[in-house]
């Protein structure tokens, strides 16, 4: 599963890559709002599928500094 969810969010990834590169060139008014609208609809998509794939978050304990001086202390 992990694999599939890497492999999916590098297609993503080169779409970026893809849509970025053509924003440089000279397109139509028509052809850049197209563009950025897939640019911002992948973007969102490997976000979803980042925050699917790798779910656990960190968040330190509370209490860390607290822990430590009285250890220190010991």
């Amino acid at each position: 599963m992990l694999d599939e969810g890497i492999a999916r969010i590098r297609a993503h990834r080169s779409n970026i890559h893809r849509y970025r590169r053509l924003l440089k060139t000279r397109l139509s008014d028509l052809e850049r709002q197209f563009v950025e609208r897939r640019l911002s609809e992948e973007l969102a998509a490997v976000e979803a599928l980042a925050s699917e794939t790798f779910p656990v978050g960190f968040t330190p304990p509370k209490d860390l500094g607290a822990t430590s001086s009285a250890e220190a202390s010991s």
